[in-house]
Protein backbone atom coordinates (compact mmCIF):
# COMPACT_ATOMS: atom_id res chain seq x y z
CA UNK A 1 0.00 0.00 0.00
CA UNK A 2 1.58 3.25 -1.14
CA UNK A 3 0.37 6.50 0.40
CA UNK A 4 1.05 9.65 -1.60
CA UNK A 5 0.31 12.99 0.05
CA UNK A 6 2.17 15.10 -2.49
CA UNK A 7 0.65 18.55 -2.85
CA UNK A 8 -0.99 18.44 0.57
CA UNK A 9 -0.11 20.67 3.50
CA UNK A 10 -0.35 19.31 7.03
CA UNK A 11 -0.15 20.84 10.49
CA UNK A 12 0.71 18.65 13.48
CA UNK A 13 0.40 20.38 16.84
CA UNK A 14 2.87 19.54 19.56
CA UNK A 15 5.18 17.93 17.02
CA UNK A 16 8.65 18.72 18.36
CA UNK A 17 8.93 15.36 20.10
CA UNK A 18 7.23 12.05 20.85
CA UNK A 19 4.08 11.03 18.98
CA UNK A 20 3.76 14.40 17.26
CA UNK A 21 7.29 14.24 15.84
CA UNK A 22 6.68 10.70 14.59
CA UNK A 23 3.45 11.81 12.89
CA UNK A 24 5.15 14.82 11.29
CA UNK A 25 7.93 12.57 9.98
CA UNK A 26 5.45 10.01 8.64
CA UNK A 27 3.42 12.64 6.79
CA UNK A 28 6.57 14.21 5.35
CA UNK A 29 7.81 10.81 4.22
CA UNK A 30 4.49 10.38 2.38
CA UNK A 31 5.13 13.63 0.50
CA UNK A 32 3.17 16.21 2.48
CA UNK A 33 4.45 19.66 3.35
CA UNK A 34 4.35 19.55 7.15
CA UNK A 35 4.11 22.38 9.65
CA UNK A 36 6.07 21.45 12.77
CA UNK A 37 4.56 23.10 15.83
CA UNK A 38 5.82 23.84 19.30
CA UNK A 39 5.62 26.76 21.66
CA UNK A 40 9.02 28.28 20.87
CA UNK A 41 11.02 28.95 17.72
CA UNK A 42 14.10 27.28 19.21
CA UNK A 43 12.40 23.98 19.99
CA UNK A 44 10.78 23.88 16.55
CA UNK A 45 14.07 24.61 14.76
CA UNK A 46 15.82 21.90 16.80
CA UNK A 47 13.06 19.40 16.00
CA UNK A 48 13.27 20.09 12.26
CA UNK A 49 17.05 19.68 12.37
CA UNK A 50 16.68 16.37 14.21
CA UNK A 51 14.06 15.11 11.73
CA UNK A 52 16.38 16.03 8.88
CA UNK A 53 19.22 14.08 10.50
CA UNK A 54 16.85 11.11 10.81
CA UNK A 55 15.98 11.52 7.12
CA UNK A 56 19.65 11.21 6.20
CA UNK A 57 19.94 8.02 8.27
CA UNK A 58 16.78 6.64 6.62
CA UNK A 59 18.22 7.43 3.20
CA UNK A 60 21.34 5.44 3.99
CA UNK A 61 19.28 2.49 5.21
CA UNK A 62 16.89 2.57 2.22
CA UNK A 63 19.52 3.30 -0.39
CA UNK A 64 17.35 5.99 -1.95
CA UNK A 65 16.92 9.73 -1.63
CA UNK A 66 14.10 10.99 0.58
CA UNK A 67 12.69 14.50 0.58
CA UNK A 68 11.05 16.03 3.63
CA UNK A 69 9.28 19.38 3.29
CA UNK A 70 9.20 20.60 6.88
CA UNK A 71 8.26 24.17 7.78
CA UNK A 72 8.39 25.90 11.14
CA UNK A 73 5.04 26.80 12.69
CA UNK A 74 5.85 27.90 16.25
CA UNK A 75 3.11 29.12 18.56
CA UNK A 76 1.36 28.15 21.78
CA UNK A 77 -1.89 26.86 20.31
CA UNK A 78 -3.40 26.46 23.77
CA UNK A 79 -3.97 30.23 23.59
CA UNK A 80 -6.08 32.29 21.19
CA UNK A 81 -3.04 34.36 20.20
CA UNK A 82 -0.95 31.27 19.52
CA UNK A 83 -3.62 29.72 17.31
CA UNK A 84 -3.93 32.94 15.32
CA UNK A 85 -0.16 33.11 14.88
CA UNK A 86 0.04 29.57 13.55
CA UNK A 87 -2.97 30.13 11.24
CA UNK A 88 -1.24 33.19 9.79
CA UNK A 89 1.93 31.19 9.11
CA UNK A 90 -0.03 28.29 7.57
CA UNK A 91 -3.27 29.75 6.18
CA UNK A 92 -3.91 26.75 3.90
CA UNK A 93 -3.98 23.36 5.62
CA UNK A 94 -5.35 20.15 4.12
CA UNK A 95 -4.49 17.84 7.03
CA UNK A 96 -4.84 18.94 10.65
CA UNK A 97 -3.59 16.60 13.36
CA UNK A 98 -4.51 17.83 16.83
CA UNK A 99 -1.82 16.06 18.80
CA UNK A 100 -0.93 18.60 21.49
CA UNK A 101 -1.61 17.31 24.97
CA UNK A 102 -0.37 17.32 28.54
CA UNK A 103 -0.60 14.53 31.11
CA UNK A 104 0.58 13.66 34.58
CA UNK A 105 -0.37 11.68 37.66
CA UNK A 106 -2.13 13.39 40.55
CA UNK A 107 -4.50 12.14 43.27
CA UNK A 108 -8.07 12.93 42.23
CA UNK A 109 -8.96 15.05 45.26
CA UNK A 110 -5.81 17.15 44.89
CA UNK A 111 -6.64 18.40 41.38
CA UNK A 112 -7.75 22.01 41.88
CA UNK A 113 -9.93 24.15 39.61
CA UNK A 114 -6.95 25.75 37.88
CA UNK A 115 -5.54 22.35 36.93
CA UNK A 116 -8.89 21.15 35.58
CA UNK A 117 -9.09 24.31 33.42
CA UNK A 118 -5.50 23.94 32.22
CA UNK A 119 -6.09 20.40 30.99
CA UNK A 120 -9.25 21.46 29.18
CA UNK A 121 -7.58 24.50 27.59
CA UNK A 122 -4.53 22.60 26.34
CA UNK A 123 -6.01 19.21 25.45
CA UNK A 124 -9.43 20.25 24.14
CA UNK A 125 -9.87 23.94 23.34
CA UNK A 126 -6.65 24.15 21.31
CA UNK A 127 -8.04 21.47 18.98
CA UNK A 128 -11.45 23.16 18.82
CA UNK A 129 -9.93 26.53 17.89
CA UNK A 130 -7.80 25.08 15.11
CA UNK A 131 -10.73 23.08 13.77
CA UNK A 132 -12.76 26.30 13.58
CA UNK A 133 -9.84 27.96 11.79
CA UNK A 134 -9.27 25.29 9.13
CA UNK A 135 -12.51 23.37 8.58
CA UNK A 136 -14.24 26.12 6.53
CA UNK A 137 -11.41 26.20 3.98
CA UNK A 138 -11.35 22.43 3.72
CA UNK A 139 -15.10 22.37 3.05
CA UNK A 140 -14.78 25.01 0.36
CA UNK A 141 -12.07 22.98 -1.40
CA UNK A 142 -14.04 19.73 -0.98
CA UNK A 143 -11.20 17.81 0.67
CA UNK A 144 -9.60 17.67 4.09
CA UNK A 145 -8.54 15.50 6.98
CA UNK A 146 -8.82 16.40 10.67
CA UNK A 147 -7.70 14.05 13.42
CA UNK A 148 -7.67 14.24 17.21
CA UNK A 149 -5.13 12.15 19.08
CA UNK A 150 -7.22 10.75 21.91
CA UNK A 151 -6.37 7.92 24.29
CA UNK A 152 -7.68 4.73 25.81
CA UNK A 153 -7.85 6.87 28.95
CA UNK A 154 -10.90 8.49 27.35
CA UNK A 155 -12.94 5.42 28.31
CA UNK A 156 -10.79 3.47 30.77
CA UNK A 157 -10.35 6.51 33.01
CA UNK A 158 -7.12 6.07 35.01
CA UNK A 159 -7.62 6.76 38.70
CA UNK A 160 -4.24 8.46 38.88
CA UNK A 161 -5.09 11.11 36.23
CA UNK A 162 -8.81 11.59 35.82
CA UNK A 163 -8.33 15.17 34.60
CA UNK A 164 -6.39 13.78 31.62
CA UNK A 165 -9.04 11.11 31.01
CA UNK A 166 -11.75 13.79 31.07
CA UNK A 167 -9.99 15.81 28.38
CA UNK A 168 -9.58 12.79 26.11
CA UNK A 169 -13.23 11.81 26.55
CA UNK A 170 -14.11 15.34 25.48
CA UNK A 171 -12.04 14.91 22.31
CA UNK A 172 -14.13 11.89 21.30
CA UNK A 173 -17.25 14.04 21.53
CA UNK A 174 -15.62 16.95 19.70
CA UNK A 175 -14.42 14.82 16.80
CA UNK A 176 -17.77 13.08 16.40
CA UNK A 177 -19.63 16.39 16.49
CA UNK A 178 -17.38 18.11 13.95
CA UNK A 179 -17.64 15.05 11.67
CA UNK A 180 -21.38 15.66 11.57
CA UNK A 181 -20.76 19.33 10.83
CA UNK A 182 -18.56 18.29 7.88
CA UNK A 183 -20.96 15.63 6.55
CA UNK A 184 -21.00 15.30 2.78
CA UNK A 185 -18.23 17.84 2.28
CA UNK A 186 -15.32 15.56 1.38
CA UNK A 187 -13.69 16.32 4.73
CA UNK A 188 -13.19 13.40 7.12
CA UNK A 189 -12.82 13.90 10.85
CA UNK A 190 -11.73 11.14 13.20
CA UNK A 191 -10.14 10.51 16.56
CA UNK A 192 -7.28 8.09 17.13
CA UNK A 193 -7.45 6.16 20.40
CA UNK A 194 -3.81 5.64 21.32
CA UNK A 195 -2.67 3.30 24.06
CA UNK A 196 0.26 3.89 26.44
CA UNK A 197 3.09 5.03 24.18
CA UNK A 198 6.84 5.04 24.69
CA UNK A 199 7.98 8.67 24.77
CA UNK A 200 10.37 10.59 26.99
CA UNK A 201 7.46 12.12 28.86
CA UNK A 202 5.88 8.73 29.43
CA UNK A 203 9.16 7.38 30.81
CA UNK A 204 8.99 10.13 33.43
CA UNK A 205 5.34 9.28 34.10
CA UNK A 206 6.11 5.55 34.49
CA UNK A 207 8.79 6.35 37.04
CA UNK A 208 6.24 8.35 39.03
CA UNK A 209 4.36 5.09 39.55
CA UNK A 210 7.07 2.42 39.85
CA UNK A 211 10.45 2.13 41.55
CA UNK A 212 12.91 4.60 40.00
CA UNK A 213 15.75 2.17 40.66
CA UNK A 214 14.38 -0.34 38.15
CA UNK A 215 16.03 -0.53 34.69
CA UNK A 216 13.73 0.82 31.98
CA UNK A 217 12.65 -2.52 30.47
CA UNK A 218 11.78 -3.88 33.89
CA UNK A 219 10.04 -0.63 34.88
CA UNK A 220 7.93 -0.75 31.72
CA UNK A 221 6.82 -4.32 32.43
CA UNK A 222 6.01 -3.45 36.04
CA UNK A 223 3.97 -0.42 34.93
CA UNK A 224 1.95 -2.50 32.48
CA UNK A 225 1.44 -5.26 35.08
CA UNK A 226 0.25 -2.91 37.81
CA UNK A 227 -1.46 -0.07 35.93
CA UNK A 228 -2.46 -1.45 32.50
CA UNK A 229 -3.05 -5.19 33.20
CA UNK A 230 -5.77 -5.46 30.54
CA UNK A 231 -3.34 -4.76 27.69
CA UNK A 232 -2.96 -7.58 25.17
CA UNK A 233 0.25 -6.07 23.81
CA UNK A 234 1.82 -5.97 27.29
CA UNK A 235 4.31 -3.30 26.25
CA UNK A 236 4.29 0.38 25.48
CA UNK A 237 3.46 1.31 21.89
CA UNK A 238 6.16 3.01 19.83
CA UNK A 239 5.32 6.50 18.43
CA UNK A 240 5.82 5.28 14.85
CA UNK A 241 3.04 2.74 15.36
CA UNK A 242 0.64 5.59 16.14
CA UNK A 243 1.99 7.60 13.21
CA UNK A 244 1.34 4.76 10.74
CA UNK A 245 -2.40 4.89 11.46
CA UNK A 246 -2.51 8.69 11.35
CA UNK A 247 -0.79 8.77 7.95
CA UNK A 248 -3.31 6.28 6.58
CA UNK A 249 -6.27 8.26 7.92
CA UNK A 250 -4.74 11.38 6.35
CA UNK A 251 -4.71 9.80 2.91
CA UNK A 252 -7.23 9.38 0.09
CA UNK A 253 -7.30 5.66 0.95
CA UNK A 254 -9.29 6.48 4.11
CA UNK A 255 -11.97 8.45 2.27
CA UNK A 256 -14.85 6.38 3.74
CA UNK A 257 -13.70 6.61 7.37
CA UNK A 258 -15.18 9.56 9.24
CA UNK A 259 -16.80 10.20 12.58
CA UNK A 260 -14.84 7.23 13.91
CA UNK A 261 -12.74 6.53 16.98
CA UNK A 262 -10.01 4.32 15.53
CA UNK A 263 -8.00 2.21 17.95
CA UNK A 264 -4.25 1.73 18.10
CA UNK A 265 -4.18 0.89 21.78
CA UNK A 266 -2.53 -2.51 22.00
CA UNK A 267 -5.83 -4.31 22.55
CA UNK A 268 -7.62 -5.28 25.75
CA UNK A 269 -8.31 -8.61 27.41
CA UNK A 270 -11.93 -7.52 27.95
CA UNK A 271 -12.95 -4.94 25.40
CA UNK A 272 -13.67 -1.58 26.98
CA UNK A 273 -13.84 0.43 23.79
CA UNK A 274 -16.09 0.29 20.72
Amino acid sequence: MRIDLSGRTALVTGSTQGIGAAIATGLARAGARVGVNGRGEGSVAAAIERMDDERIEAERAAGERLHYDLVAAPGDVSTVEGCERVAQMLPHVDILVNNLGIFGAKPALEIDDAEWRRYFEVNVLAAVRLTRAYLPGMRERGWGRIQYIASDSAVAIPHEMIHYGMSKTALLAVSRGFAKEAAGSGVTINSVIAGPTHTGGVEDFVYQLVDRELPWEEAQREFMRLHRPQSLLQRLIEPEEIANLVVYLSSPLASATTGAAVRVDGGYVDSILP
